[in-house]
């Protein structure tokens, strides 16, 4: 990094990917000075704001002129191939996540393996090359299961639950099309009680704090509401879910957030489901609830800076996600009914045109009585929607 005459050194993060999670860093990073930088894979993304490169992440030269003037690289989603993330690192370019842990969030193979290595507790699984291998695998556990892809999958998408392996029949051609071989994943259909999220937030130097762990409730795949903390968590489950997401942190070399989904069993078991390397819809309701939110908690790690008070600021904080939005006009349209409606509520959009399904926004509400925050919360987002 450079000084430009006249002007002050600052410390400058380069975020690849112009969604949402990019877009809310800027307030944090702006508010500690930080100048941040955002790599959009095309014009009029969620981040335009600091959207100073318009560019492929694919592409090798492309990130790494992206990344010549900042400190440090991080990213809003977890795709950016090996191939690139290497080449940053041996251009002496600070990534963090490094390309070592994000392996583990970009392949749930892997995932699945490493995290049996470390001895997580994990639903049953394996990798299935074909369908007599997945008809083996169903016949094992109880005739249904959970079929994934290893790779690209999110809010839903490359997820099945299937009774047959024909059901799974596409998938298998797909990769037999591919010519490079591979395998998808079979899970355990857990029997869950409720679906947690456990965030964990660590520094390159080590330093790591935990977010009180959350109850989220999915939606079509796709999380609509986060409850912090979760309701009834006594201090044995909250030791559990800490202790794990600590030890995952650490055992996978991740830096900056971590978000570990977590099914808790109707026994009380808690199973790792999935894992994200980067701020996470579950830790939305930190901006308003939280002493130090995800998102500046994310600049804090990824900087090596020591890391903020992950307290609650309220008894109980409720999220809940604007999906679609409305059927004609923008959200802003909407937003002096909702204000009147509900002073309390605090508003959060993405600059995102409304379509069926997509998240386009949320809502934060906390205080001290957790049925009415989940009630206004509820009812300031779906003044959002038709």
């Amino acid at each position: 990094m450079r000084p430009t005459e006249g002007k002050p050194m600052s410390l400058r993060i380069g975020v690849v990917g112009g969604g949402q999670l990019a877009r809310m860093m800027i307030a944090p990073a702006s508010e500690l000075g930080v100048e941040i930088r955002v790599l959009a894979e095309q014009t009029g993304m969620s981040a335009e704001l600091a959207a100073s490169a318009v560019g492929d992440y694919h592409d090798v030269e492309t990130v790494l002129e992206f990344a010549r003037d900042v400190d440090v690289v991080t990213f809003d989603h977890e795709h950016v191939p090996q191939s690139v993330l290497h080449a940053l690192v041996d251009a002496g370019v600070a990534v963090h996540p490094g390309p070592d842990a994000l392996q583990f969030a970009q392949d749930k193979l892997v995932m699945r393996a490493r995290l049996a290595e470390l001895g997580m507790p994990q639903p049953e699984w394996a990798a299935v090359t074909n369908a007599v291998e997945l008809q083996e695998f169903l016949d094992a556990n109880g005739g249904r299961a959970v079929v994934k892809t290893p790779r690209g999958g999110y809010d839903g998408k490359g997820v099945r639950v299937v009774s047959a392996a024909t059901e799974a029949e596409d998938w298998f051609t797909a990769l037999a099309e591919d010519a490079r071989g591979g395998a998808l994943l079979a899970e355990e259909l857990v029997d869950f009680s409720r679906e947690l999220a456990q965030q964990v937030a660590r520094r390159p130097s080590g330093e790591m704090r935990v977010y009180p762990v959350v109850q989220t409730v999915q939606q079509d795949g796709v999380c609509a509401e986060v409850i912090a903390p979760a309701p009834g968590a006594n201090e044995r489950l909250l030791e559990a879910a800490a202790q794990l997401g600590v030890e995952i942190a650490a055992g996978l070399g991740v830096t900056g957030m971590l978000a570990v989904e977590l099914f808790e069993t109707a026994d009380e078991r808690i199973l790792v489901n999935e894992l994200a390397m980067r701020p996470h819809n579950s830790g939305h309701w930190s901006q308003d609830g939280a002493v130090t939110s995800q998102f500046e908690q994310h600049v804090r790690s990824v900087l090596d800076l020591p890391l903020g008070d992950t307290s609650p600021r309220e008894e109980w904080s409720v999220m809940v996600n604007i999906l679609g939005g409305p059927k004609s006009g923008g959200l802003e349209d909407r937003f002096a009914q909702v204000m009147t409606a509900h002073p309390d509520a605090k508003i959060h959009t993405y600059g995102k045109a409304p379509r069926p399904g997509r998240k386009v926004g949320h809502v934060n509400v906390a205080g001290s009585d957790i049925d009415d925050a989940v009630y206004t919360a509820r009812a300031a987002a779906s003044l959002f929607t038709d």
